[in-house]
């Protein structure tokens, strides 16, 4: 992890909707946010530390993670520049229920969640998109939890190709995650990741070269999702 000189918010392309409430406030100059970047592994924020921040995700992808029995973690959902990290707080939890652990070299802007929150209760507009945000969030959260309960592994792992196509906007993409986090993603063991990944292939549902997936026949990797 290392601070690095911060970009100025009119300069940054991503255009965060803390900076533009800001700027409909006219509070830009008080926002003092912190530019970090974390290595690949490196950890953004840890479970049960408490949040002292808002961090956007301005390039790479993370983790979200909760620590699972007998060191067996549960990937919650891939964050992807523009995504939050920490909004938790803001309704009111003090503490952070997940980790989250950089997959690629990271940069994030972090501001003062105090700051965050003083926005939020002041801005029907920002309360109104945050609002959006984690309700996404916990969306996802939700599909997940009736993954992991209902279905038997192939309907895990179909939802989690699935789930990334729609997260990368392709049917072919590149995994930002090893064999073992698609495990952790499906909450199935690696061994049985690969192997469901290799059925799916001899099937003709999926093509694979290496880290790249190329989803074939995305109709039946729905039914099989579907049917569990």
């Amino acid at each position: 992890m290392r601070q690095i000189p911060n970009e100025s918010c009119e300069t940054c392309s991503l255009k965060c909707d803390i900076y533009l409430t800001a700027r409909e406030m006219n509070i830009e100059n008080e926002l003092k946010p912190i530019q970090i970047i974390y290595k690949k592994y490196e950890t953004i924020c840890r479970q049960n530390a408490g949040v002292t921040c808002a961090s956007i995700l301005i390039e790479g992808n993370a983790k979200m993670y909760i620590e699972g029995i007998n060191r067996k973690n549960i990937i919650l959902n891939i964050l992807i520049p523009s995504n939050y990290i920490g909004l938790t707080s803001v309704f009111g939890s003090p503490s952070y229920s997940y980790n989250v652990a950089a997959l690629n070299e990271c940069k994030t802007c972090q501001v003062d969640i105090e700051m965050v929150k003083m926005m939020y209760f002041n801005n029907h507009n920002f309360l109104l998109k945050l609002n959006n945000a984690f309700g996404n969030s916990v969306s996802v959260i939700m599909k997940k939890l009736i993954s992991l309960n209902q279905k038997q592994l192939r309907g895990k792992v179909a939802d989690s190709l699935l789930y990334l196509s729609t997260l990368y906007e392709s049917k072919k993409f590149a995994l930002t995650i090893t064999r073992k986090e698609l495990g952790e993603l499906s909450a199935i063991s690696e061994e049985n990741a690969v192997r469901v990944l290799t059925e799916f292939k001899n099937e003709g549902v999926i093509d694979m070269n290496g880290k790249e997936i190329v989803l074939i026949n995305t109709g039946l990797l729905e039914t099989i999702s579907n049917v569990g």
